[in-house]
């Protein structure tokens, strides 16, 4: 008597067949890799052909508001091409969650784009740390500013005690420091006090020699550009967090339609026009294979 077996059910190959579904990390970290490679190669781009939002250098404060339009412009750019990417590859290798409507699909791949955004964002910013730690630390074959001493002040600093006919003293450092605070100053609604400028003044011809007009031209000046200098610094650190914090907005929308998009190629759904040319490749390996001979 033959025995008979109940038939088991399986799942299709590839697919999770539950539920409740949470997130696979694999998708999401090949996402956030993505992106953050995208990213690196822009930004690198960006920082050869001279487009930055912001700088110390002295040189940067001549640079046009142009310039800054089209750096914080292109910040954004970068964040919309690479979260793109990175979100199309968290859809595209997303295992899917057995059978499921059509709508529930895109919003589990968009939750994975996101979350691949999420994590890119999170090592950009690792990243950024280590690299801004390592320009910080001391070197010998750079002279470092003194303690409370504003690195974009240094320029005027260097200019208001220079002294024209001796080497400078071993102990200016506390001096500049001062100094300093003072120019702090002249960025504000009542600028530098009169108290302060003739402090200045004092201090100045006392370090470099000057005499009292001179030292007094050359205090006069040095707060003129301290002032333009502030001025053009908090425009550019005001352009550079609007920049990044639309990059980052814009970025989480792209990641999602990114990986709306990866998914609905993965299942074989109809997909924008512009990704149509992502088949091609497909299609001509398909050309390039050889006709199997049939058995005789």
């Amino acid at each position: 008597m033959a025995m008979e077996t109940a038939p088991v059910a399986t799942s299709p190959i590839g697919r999770v067949a539950t539920d409740s579904w949470t997130l696979q990390w694999t998708p999401v970290i090949a996402g956030a890799l993505t992106a953050a490679a995208v990213s690196s190669i822009l930004i690198t781009f960006a920082m050869t052909v001279g487009l930055g939002v912001s700088s110390t250098a002295p040189t940067w404060r001549d640079a046009s508001v142009a310039l800054w339009l089209l750096s914080g412009l292109y910040l954004v750019l970068q964040a919309l091409v690479s979260f793109g990417c990175g979100g199309y590859i968290a859809g595209r290798v997303r295992a899917p969650y057995g059978p499921a409507e059509s709508d529930e699909t895109e919003k589990r791949d968009g939750l994975h784009g996101v979350a691949a955004w999420a994590l890119a964002v999170v090592l950009g910013t690792v990243l950024a740390a280590m690299i801004a730690s390592a320009a910080t630390r001391p070197n010998p074959m750079s002279t470092q500013p003194a303690a409370g001493e504003p690195s974009v002040l240094s320029y005027e600093l260097d200019h208001l005690f220079r002294a024209p006919k001796r080497a400078p003293s071993p102990e200016l450092a506390p001096a500049r420091s001062e100094a300093g605070r003072i120019l702090l100053t002249a960025s504000s609604h009542s600028g530098v006090s009169t108290d302060d400028r003739n402090y200045l003044v004092q201090l100045v011809s006392g370090t470099t020699g000057l005499t009292g007009p001179d030292a007094e031209r050359r205090v006069d000046s040095t707060i003129a550009n301290a002032k333009t200098a502030l001025s053009r610094s908090r425009a550019s650190t005001t352009i550079l967090a609007f920049s990044v914090a639309t990059a980052l907005l814009l970025g989480a929308i792209a990641a999602w339609m990114g990986a709306e998009s990866g998914g609905r190629h993965r299942d074989g759904k109809p997909i924008g026009g512009w990704m149509l040319h992502a088949n091609r490749f497909s299609r001509r390996r398909d050309l390039w294979k050889r006709p199997v001979s049939m058995p005789e």
